[in-house]
């Protein structure tokens, strides 16, 4: 010891604070043992050898000497002496053991000099273990070192489809251009999401410039996060910033002051708390009007409904159809509300100033007519709680804002039987819109309800997000009944305009109309509407989570408009699928289905879940045709792709900001 001490020149007061930190750092190992003890966890650093036991495939990639972050180091490579270590790497020895001596020595070494011999450690799915240095990394972490020189092995996971380790061999692409070591995103498509939001390609490389910017904004970011008492959410900081992005531009972190930063934050608060959920999201698939008993107190009689739309009534049917819907809401509670519409929300500046604008002129409520006006209506929701903001799409990520949208795939299997037993070359052209939630799911139905009145059927696919005269096409092919875009809404006349519904061709190309389906939005904004008026609205069965309403035939938002040249029997079969459908008798998906690869995607015994009918990527075995990519599809359709796309995580967002 004393030869230590004169090879020091006599520094005295360095030991004397490495023995007092090593002091301080044993109170903290020892809380923290007691502290994970009591809530039955691991109390000791993990173990890597322990988590790759039983694993084959994986492959080992030297990366050289790095820079990692202390933060990312959580175990050990082998068992050997992790009971020396709380899980944060403090000390549990006393303090006259050898062990303490040489972490002492170590610190001590650290105050005086630094320590600059790297560690060794191993990677895997982006966390660190410690095969040589555990004893540096405890005085470094307990020192508040943020990162390590070390030699890094990298264990590479045999891919097997899974979501995280498709994340993770996203993270590798990630860091081998950005540098940037910190951020472990664990959901396929999250790098791409953060990258548009810094202005970056996937393989751009980044400048130092770049990279520092980045850690010290998302450092600043981390800080704002965990002073919200965010250890009680399993989410990640990475995570959450992803959602603060989706309100505010990146460069506002280089701005805001920490006051305002934690504020912005706060805010987001209930939507961190359902992405901290592992069931976050619910499908609501039937008005849940429930009276309470303090309904009454609750009520107020009267409400201020607003609707903002992209487009107006007179250029679009889509808008026309939500028009004809506040019109029902007015004729059906007249005196009892207010209703103003803003059109030509068209761009996001424009939308956010409309919502605004909704807000200042009183609204109560507001409903947003299409997917893409979702984030514009997020960003003001947040700032206006005591608004009831709703946006007509499927699979919300927030809870903020609920979506709302029909499950016109009940619809289109009558449609389909009605097309099946009208198709008597047993061929049946089916234009399809895009590649999005639910989309999918109607193409099948339509497909099964064809089958079951002509088990011949098959189904020609073309999408109209797809160029190509696929009418022409279809009746150069000889196909003669086909199916296109719904009806907007209950019209007769949209049976007669062509090009809406289903309907047969002859040789020339005169159509006649076979039937539709139709959106009633009046009945959905009814029910949200009176629920409000009743005072039972806030008493939902899902507090805390991003709901879907998913409704169908049984609430009224959807139905099928018949021809009134289609023959009886036929107008007596769609009665009959339509009073299944709206008693839930019939499940047009509870049968034995098989799909285009030939396998079998139900038996015969179950029901698919909502979830699992908004999510179906796959096709029916009477199917002919493909889902497009989103490079194939024009360019109109890839930002409704981006919002709502089957296949959206993989689907890199616009670029919006810049490092």
């Amino acid at each position: 010891m004393d030869k230590y001490l004169m090879n020091k020149e006599g520094s005295f007061m360095d030991l004397q604070q490495a023995q007092e930190e090593y002091a301080q750092a044993l109170r903290l190992g020892q809380k923290e043992y007691r502290t994970l003890t009591a809530a039955g966890k691991n109390p000791y650093p993990e173990v890597l050898d322990t988590l790759l036991k039983g694993r084959s495939g994986d492959s080992v990639v030297d990366l050289g000497i790095i820079e990692v972050p202390t933060e990312q180091i959580v175990g050990t490579k082998e068992a050997g002496r992790t009971r020396a270590f709380s899980a944060g790497f403090m000390p549990l020895l006393g303090t006259n053991t050898e062990f303490a001596s040489k972490w002492v020595h170590l610190c001590d070494a650290h105050l005086s000099e630094g320590i600059r011999e790297p560690i060794l450690c191993y990677e895997f799915l982006g966390k660190l273990y410690v095969q040589e240095g555990n004893k540096r990394v405890s005085v470094l972490k307990h020192l508040g070192a943020p990162r390590i020189p070390s030699i890094v092995k990298r264990i590479l996971p045999s891919p097997d489809g899974t979501p995280r380790i498709q994340a993770y061999y996203e993270f590798v692409e990630f860091y081998r251009a950005s540098g940037v070591y910190n951020i472990q995103f664990r959901h396929p498509g999250d790098y791409a999401k953060l990258l548009s939001f810094l202005g970056k390609e996937p393989k751009e490389a980044w400048a130092e410039r770049e990279q520092r910017t980045f850690c010290a904004y998302y450092q600043y970011f981390r800080e704002a996060f965990y002073c919200l008492e965010t250890e009680k959410l399993e989410i990640l900081p990475e995570e959450a910033l992803l959602l603060w992005l989706e309100v505010h531009p990146f460069r506002d972190l280089g701005r805001l002051p920490a006051k305002e930063l934690k504020k912005s934050l706060s805010e987001l608060w209930d939507d961190m708390v359902v992405l901290s959920q592992p069931d976050s999201s619910v499908v609501s698939t039937e008005p849940e009007a429930k009276a309470g008993l303090l309904s009454w107190i609750t009520a107020p009689s009267h409400l201020q409904v607003a609707f903002v739309h992209p487009l107006d009534a007179e250029s679009s049917t889509w808008i026309k159809a939500h028009d004809e819907g506040r019109r029902h809401l007015e004729n059906t509670f007249r005196e009892h509300i207010t209703v103003k519409s803003y059109f030509h929300a068209d761009n996001p500046l424009l939308a956010e100033q409309l919502l605004e604008r909704a807000v200042e002129d009183g609204a109560d409520v507001v409903f947003t007519s299409t997917p893409q006006l979702r984030r514009s209506t997020l960003r003001v929701a947040i700032k206006y709680p005591k608004v009831r903001f709703f946006n007509c799409s499927v699979d919300t990520r927030y809870s903020s804002v609920p979506s709302y949208y029909g499950r016109i795939f009940e619809a289109k299997f009558i449609t389909g039987a009605l097309a099946g037993a009208m198709a008597q070359n047993d061929r049946i052209g089916y234009i399809a819109s895009s590649p999005t939630f639910g989309v999918p799911a109607s193409i099948n139905a339509f497909a099964l309800g064809a089958q079951m009145t002509n088990p011949r059927a098959q189904i020609l696919l073309r999408w109209s997000c797809q160029r190509g005269a696929h009418q022409q096409d279809f009746l150069e092919k000889g196909i003669r009944v086909i199916s296109n875009r719904d009806a907007p809404t209950e019209n007769p006349a949209y049976l007669n305009f062509g090009n809406y519904g289903t309907y047969c061709m002859d040789d020339s190309g005169q159509w006649e109309a076979i039937g539709s389906p139709i959106w009633l939005w009046g009945n959905f904004y009814e029910n949200i509407v009176s629920s409000m008026l009743a005072g039972t609205w806030g008493q939902e069965e899902h507090p805390h989570k991003a709901v879907d309403y998913w409704w169908g035939m049984d609430s009224g938002v959807i139905d099928v408009q018949l021809s009134q040249q289609l023959p009886t029997g036929l107008k007596v079969l769609a009665d009959c699928l339509r009073d299944g459908l709206k008693s839930g008798r019939l499940d047009p998906f509870c049968r034995k289905i098989i799909d285009q690869q030939g396998n079998v995607r139900n038996d015969g015994k179950k029901s698919f879940s909502p979830e699992e009918l908004l999510n179906i990527d796959w096709l029916c075995e009477n199917v002919v045709g493909q889902i497009p990519e989103y490079d194939d599809v024009e360019d109109y359709a890839k930002p409704i792709l981006r919002e709502l796309g089957i296949h959206r995580d993989t689907i890199p967002p616009e670029k919006e900001g810049s490092l």
